[in-house]
């Protein structure tokens, strides 16, 4: 079941994505060369707790950290740890926040300096890809106008969609109703409503989208070892634009 969310559900999840956008901004400039994952997740952990919200991932379904840290080719759910950045990474960090009963969610990848014009351009175009796709998350579109405009533009650019995670509604949980995939036809799934909320969250490959799972049960990694670039929003459907709840500008 898809729950819409009143205006005053909404207001409350605005404040829990605030908190999101508000650890992303300040992450960028932690992002350094020689910094630690570990360091970043400290990082994020305390500047969420001052800012009044809690971590909406440690524990989750058993994870063990309180944001996820995926490193060139991880396409998401790197755990951090006592690896450090190298000029020329990318690193994607995932971000949930639990605040007053309800949860906000985004992501960001970012460069460790600089990085090859192919990682660039992969990174432009995941992002680019996000954004279109949250263009059609208004009333009255279907659900897949929204995949079928991320596919659109990451496959026209030479890239690939990662079809085995996808985006999801949010709210009073972290992953409600409905799946958000990033592909498929348009004119298909559910009818768009005012107070949908959804998670939406391009995973684009540099190479195949086949992906897999390292042992520690988490790591998703690109099969063939290419980068992967992941881009996230929390949204709420409106009448004429959607919304974003995590805007980072």
């Amino acid at each position: 079941m898809i729950i819409l969310k009143s205006p005053q559900e909404v207001e409350i999840m605005a404040r829990a994505g605030e908190i999101v956008a508000d650890v992303l901004k300040s992450l960028r400039g932690a992002v350094t060369a020689g910094t630690t994952t570990k360091e970043l997740e400290h990082f994020a952990d305390e500047r969420i707790r001052a800012l009044g919200g809690k971590s909406a991932f440690k524990g989750y379904r058993g994870y063990p950290s309180s944001i996820c840290t995926s490193i060139n080719e991880v396409v998401v759910h790197g755990i951090p740890s006592s690896r450090r950045l190298k000029e020329g990474d990318i690193i994607s960090i995932d971000i949930g926040v639990y605040y007053d009963g309800f949860f906000g969610d985004a992501a960001y990848t970012f460069p460790v300096g600089k990085v090859d014009s192919g990682t660039s351009t992969l990174l432009r175009v995941t992002e680019e890809a996000l954004f279109l796709g949250i263009d059609m998350a208004v009333e009255g579109n279907r659900l897949h106008d929204v995949s079928h405009a991320i596919q659109e533009h990451v496959e026209k650019n030479g890239f690939s969609v990662v079809r085995t995670f996808v985006g999801h509604g949010i709210g009073r949980q972290l992953h409600e109703e409905p799946q958000v995939p990033n592909f498929g036809a348009a004119g298909q799934g559910p009818r768009l409503r005012q107070g949908m909320t959804l998670a939406i969250e391009p995973m684009v490959n540099a190479g195949t989208f086949d992906v897999k799972v390292l042992e520690d049960g988490w790591t998703a990694v690109t099969q063939d070892g290419k980068r992967s670039a992941h881009f996230e929003h929390t949204v709420v459907v409106m009448p004429n634009a959607a919304r974003i709840l995590t805007n980072l500008s």
